[in-house]
């Protein structure tokens, strides 16, 4: 990675200028805000002169004499008020280009230290279809274990079912006295959401059918022979739906253990923290409080009304004996740790879970737990009129349904195009780019920030799009397709058009990228890269002739089209797309 070396070397200049660091300070090279001054800059000299009370432009200048760069750069320079700007050569770019087009990680190196990561992800609740609000955290998850897996990590991808809870009272209930055994075997997630909704209702209009639903509970916890057939019953159907919804949109996972999973855990693991003193009984309760030891302000079990400053305890066992989230929360934390030997675990959930995980990773850290937990937070899908998405009489988008119709309408547009395709052909194609539309229009976005669903932005041709992006990959398999034979790409590459250049020093940074993604965990950083790998394909293809060139010139252009080919699918493929030789 250019970064990376052009870095330490920076750092290795410092110390052979014989200027000393500050304690915690780093030198750093990043990418140019502004491409005419170099490819490069670094702002260190700038930062560093405060420091030292000296001229930065003085402090530039000494750095540039010292800095060994002759085999990167063709020119190093001092601009404006200290900023050493560094133009990579010719020639580096080309052998960049040819570890591209030869190497199966597209250039782009493993972590200095791998680790073991846990990734909880998507989490729908049994008995119930997933729906739109599941898009994020699924696509987001995925996106980042991907990525993280490529660059050398152990990851573990554990969907963390919703499958105990009171719901299944009356579940259970409505399965003994409404269920139709026919529509389970044609829908089974349909029929036990009527069956839900049907009994929850009733149990609002009457107290004795919650009475009732609340003994079916009961007898569940209790380990019930029947109900806990039913209960199983629901897992196994719910399960199989969820594996058709998760192959439609080619995402695995390793584990699926859900919340009952760690029931046996859970009376155990309050009675030792009880025992260690970090949790005590309170109105019957037991919960876990502030121990005073950070500022207020960064206190998860602590709230601020008006000017004072009030408990907000964690309740991991409520005074009726129930166990709640963070309680299972807990306990899984000590299995992925034990078990797994988890170095970090993220948790890619809604931000409105913000307190629970801030809590919950505090008790875990009080309880000696040293692994790094992090909840990747998320903001909400929104309709084009900018509230919830949901259909027109007020119900939640299932996800399948986004699916198919993205797909659908795909198909309708490839219907357009007369390119002498098979409709087999044009349904591979359509499944492709609208599965693919839906996940780009998510990963793309800032995932902290609510954004708008919309059917004609995600499938255009045109702009920050999946088809895009796609079309960009189909581009550069065309040229080789026109081309009689196999071609044989060798070294003799020479990177002299401006348009060719401008590709080649955005192909070189889909190596640093790929690493960039995991530092604030945001797959947008990957869809901004590639989108801007794809316009400069384009610019590209519009001002370099490939299959008119000759001899070296060909022989660089079609290695740049390789490159971009292999990159595009690469990364595409890290946030979960696949690609198509033709559309």
């Amino acid at each position: 990675m250019f970064r990376a070396l052009l870095t330490s070397r920076l750092q290795a200049a410092f110390s052979a200028a014989g200027i000393d660091l500050p304690e915690g300070f780093t030198p750093g090279v990043v990418i140019a805000s502004d491409t005419r001054f170099g490819d490069y800059q670094s702002n260190a000299a700038m930062i560093l002169a405060k420091q030292l009370k000296t001229n930065p432009r003085a402090l530039a200048e000494q750095i540039k004499a010292a800095l060994q760069v002759e085999d990167l750069c063709e020119k190093v320079t001092v601009d404006g008020p200290g900023f050493l700007n560094l133009t990579l050569s010719a020639a580096a770019l080309a052998e960049r280009l040819s570890v591209i087009v030869k190497d199966d990680h597209v250039g782009v190196p493993p972590v200095a230290q791998a680790k073991t990561i846990v990734v909880d992800f998507s989490a729908p609740n049994i008995a119930k279809p997933m729906h739109v609000g599941h898009i994020r955290s699924t696509f987001i998850g995925d996106s980042l274990a991907r990525v993280a897996r490529f660059i050398g990590h152990k990851v573990i991808t554990d969907n963390h079912v919703g499958d105990w809870g009171t719901q299944f009272g009356m579940i259970i209930h409505g399965w003994k006295t409404q269920l139709d055994q026919e529509k389970l075997k044609a829908d089974p997630i349909h029929e036990l959401v009527s069956v839900y909704k049907a009994v929850n209702a009733a149990a609002k209009a009457d107290e004795a059918v919650l009475e009732i639903c609340k003994g079916e509970l009961v007898k569940l916890q209790q380990g019930d022979a029947e109900n806990l057939g039913i209960w199983k019953e629901c897992v196994r159907l719910t399960l199989e739906q969820l594996e058709k919804v998760y192959g439609a949109l080619d995402i695995k996972f390793d584990y699926y253990l859900g919340e009952s999973f760690y029931n046996d855990a859970l009376a155990p693991l309050v009675a030792d923290m009880l025992n260690q003193g970090i949790a005590t009984i309170s109105d019957g309760a037991t919960v876990v409080f502030s121990d005073g030891s950070v500022k207020p302000e960064n206190d998860p079990f602590l709230i601020r009304e008006k000017d004072e400053w009030k408990a907000a305890p964690c309740i991991i066992r409520k005074g009726d004996g129930g166990f709640l989230y963070a309680t299972t929360d807990l306990a899984t934390i000590d299995y992925r740790v034990k078990e797994w030997k988890a170095d970090e675990i993220w948790y890619v959930v809604g931000a409105p879970q913000q307190l629970h995980f801030r809590q919950v990773f505090a008790a875990a850290q009080r309880r000696g737990v040293t692994t790094k937990m992090i909840h990747i937070a998320f903001g909400s899908i929104l309709g084009p009129d900018g509230k919830m998405f949901k259909t027109r009489s007020g119900e939640t988008v299932g996800l399948l349904e986004v699916i198919d119709e993205a797909i659908e309408r795909a198909r309708a547009a490839a219907d357009e195009k007369e390119q002498g395709l098979s409709d087999a052909e044009k349904d591979e194609i359509a499944r492709i780019i609208g599965g693919g539309s839906v996940k780009y229009a998510e990963l793309s976005q800032n995932r902290l920030t609510d954004y708008k669903f919309s059917w004609d932005k995600m499938l255009s041709l045109q702009g920050n799009t999946a088809p895009y992006l796609i079309n960009a990959y189909v581009r550069t398999r065309s040229i080789f397709r026109k081309l009689d034979g196999a071609v044989t790409l060798t070294d003799d590459l020479a990177i002299t058009e401006p348009a060719e250049r401008a590709l080649a020093m955005k192909l070189a940074q889909f190596a640093e990228n790929s690493h960039d993604i995991l530092d604030d965990h945001r797959p947008n950083l990957l869809a901004n890269y590639l989108y801007e790998l794809a316009s400069a394909y384009h610019a590209f293809f519009e001002a370099c002739n490939v299959l008119r060139s000759e001899g070296t010139v060909r022989n660089t252009r079609l290695t740049l089209c390789e490159a971009t080919g292999r990159v595009l699918k690469t990364g595409l493929g890290l946030l979960g797309i696949q690609t198509t030789e033709r559309m």
